[in-house]
């Protein structure tokens, strides 16, 4: 099936963190660091990785430093060229956009992460696109993101990423109702966020990542606020699934929840374990502190 390509990711960053507090509280919790490199460096490397050209982060107030962050630093750059550490000097580089790879849109009020989707509708335009939420840190090969972009390109219309929930938790997340499971990628017939224990349809739960046609920016305009008072995305995507197909892509890859202080723990031993330069290193420092 013929469908055009994704070449936009919305990253939407203008969380608080407070699971993640006090951490969080000068540092937006998408930079705090995995290992060596800020949570958002993994993030672009694996929306990158997938094909995309263009990146709308939805920022809050306060949060500058991830703009700063994806820019170019003379006195650093500089300092390091002279000293001749330009090993470390490409390190700093390797996140730097191409100009007007990168737009920055204010989310004036946190009204929920469906209306942080919606602030990018000028920008996305009328195309499909990516939703990646930076919280949620995935280790795969082809990137998760990747992963999607190619189920897309089978299907068309919707994607969403999904995994298996730990057992007993999913009264916690977002889980999808499936036409049918056959193999890693399944037609949806439905999303119940955080179900009663017990009521699940599945055990898949939505692990933030998502293909979307552009026609879930007008849904959204007039989405009633639902849980939480918030607009969610999840509203926002069961009425689009009224009239367009979903499916549900059950990724090959670890997903690290890096909102929550163990998972953003677990993420930082993995990261580090997995490193080829380093990975021997860090085993043998965190062997010796067992």
């Amino acid at each position: 099936m013929l469908s055009q390509r994704v070449k936009k990711a919305v990253l939407p960053v203008a969380g608080l963190g407070t699971r993640v507090l006090p951490g969080a509280k000068t540092t937006p919790k998408n930079l705090l660091n995995v290992f060596d490199r800020p949570i958002l460096s993994y993030i672009v490397e694996e929306a990158r990785a997938a094909g995309i050209e263009h990146f709308v982060f939805i920022v809050g107030r306060g949060q500058g430093a991830i703009e700063d962050y994806f820019d170019a630093n003379p006195e650093i750059e500089g300092t390091l060229e002279a000293k001749g550490k330009l090993d470390i000097l490409a390190d700093v580089r390797r996140d730097l956009p191409q100009p007007g790879e990168m737009s920055f849109v204010r989310q004036m009020a946190p009204l929920g992460l469906g209306h942080a989707v919606w602030c990018a509708r000028h920008i996305i335009g009328d195309e499909p696109f990516a939703v990646m939420l930076p919280d949620m840190l995935m280790m795969a090969s082809p990137t998760a993101l990747a992963q999607a972009v190619a189920a897309h390109e089978e299907t068309g219309g919707n994607i969403v990423v999904v995994e298996p929930v730990p057992e007993g938790e999913a009264h916690k997340y977002g889980i999808v109702a499936l036409e049918g499971r056959d193999g890693r990628l399944n037609r949806m017939t439905g999303m119940v966020e955080k179900p009663p224990p017990g009521t699940e349809p599945s055990n898949l739960f939505i692990s933030g990542r998502y293909i979307l046609q552009p026609e879930i920016f007008e849904i959204l305009e007039t989405q009633e606020r639902g849980a939480g008072g918030e607009i969610q995305l999840t509203d926002g995507m069961a009425n689009l699934m009224k009239t367009q197909a979903f499916h549900a892509l059950e990724y090959d890859g670890t997903t690290y929840d890096c909102g929550d202080k163990i998972g953003l723990l677990r993420a930082n031993v993995a990261f580090a374990l997995a490193r080829p330069d380093l990975g021997e290193a860090a085993r043998k420092a965190i062997t010796d502190l067992l």
